[in-house]
C-alpha cells in the first residue's frame, strides 16, 4: 500500500483520537469533516516527517503510526486553537 494511502486511512483514526484527547470549546473546528481533516493532514505531517528523518515508510508499525499521527493532529489543532484566539 502506498504510504500516502496509509497515512490518510490512519489519519482518519487519528483525527477521532485527537479530537476525543483535546475536544476544545467553541473556537475549535467541529464536526466529522473538520475531525478526519485534522487528522489526515496529522498524520501526513508525521508520516512525512518520520518518512524524511527515518527513510522508510514503516516507522512503527500500525500502533506507532496512530500515536504519530494523533500527535500531529494535536498539534494541528494548537496551531488552530493559537490562530483562533487572535482572530477574536
Amino acid at each position: 500500500m502506498h504510504p500516502v494511502i496509509w497515512w490518510i486511512l490512519v489519519g482518519i483514526i487519528a483525527g477521532a483520537l485527537a479530537k476525543a484527547i483535546s475536544p476544545g470549546d467553541k473556537a475549535e473546528p467541529k464536526g466529522c469533516l473538520m475531525t478526519m481533516i485534522l487528522g489526515i493532514a496529522g498524520s501526513v505531517l508525521v508520516g512525512f516527517l518520520m518518512h524524511s528523518v527515518l527513510g522508510s515508510a514503516r516507522y512503527g508499525g500500525f500502533w506507532g503510526t496512530i500515536v504519530g499521527a494523533t500527535i500531529g493532529a494535536l498539534v494541528l489543532i494548537a496551531i488552530f486553537r493559537a490562530f483562533e484566539s487572535r482572530r477574536s
